[in-house]
């Protein structure tokens, strides 16, 4: 098996391990319905603590409304460009959506990879995601994003 095929096996079965252990989400398990969805552009760099920049959308009661992210992680080497689409739980005022979302994991990506994540604000309302990343970028930590609705 070539490298490359390794790493994005690598990824897969750890993809497939978080969403496996996040009992909320788990196959089988009847949990919330979701308030809204998210699609998230951003790019990351970083030696040691770095930060990210980009933009989303929230779709929400059939609106589309467009926010900023920016964020700092803690344990990141490299650089990588994320697109992600994810499902947003627990948002029952708009204004709630404004904060700042923390997760805590591992990940890796080397060319092109997967991720799944889950974070949550100081509001409840948490955001489960997945996408691809382009680069070259390991972290293992802490990330903290901050999404603001634009006006």
């Amino acid at each position: 098996m070539n490298r490359r095929v390794f790493v994005r096996a690598s990824a897969v079965a750890v993809a497939v391990g978080l969403l496996a252990s996040a009992p909320a989400f788990a196959k089988g398990s009847k949990g919330p319905a979701p308030s809204g969805s998210v699609r998230i552009q951003k790019t990351s760099v970083g030696l040691g603590i770095g930060g990210s920049w980009g933009g989303g959308t929230l779709t929400y009661k059939g609106k589309k409304y467009p926010f900023s992210v920016d964020g700092l992680d803690v344990g990141g080497i490299g650089f990588s460009k994320t697109s992600l689409n994810g499902s947003v739980y627990n948002l029952k005022n708009l204004s709630d959506f404004n904060g700042t979302y923390t997760s805590i994991g591992a990940s890796a990506t080397v060319g092109g990879g997967g991720s799944v994540s889950t974070m949550q604000n100081q509001n409840g309302v948490k955001i489960r995601m997945g996408g691809t990343s382009e680069g070259l970028r390991f972290k293992a930590g802490m990330d903290g994003l901050k999404l603001q609705l634009k006006e």
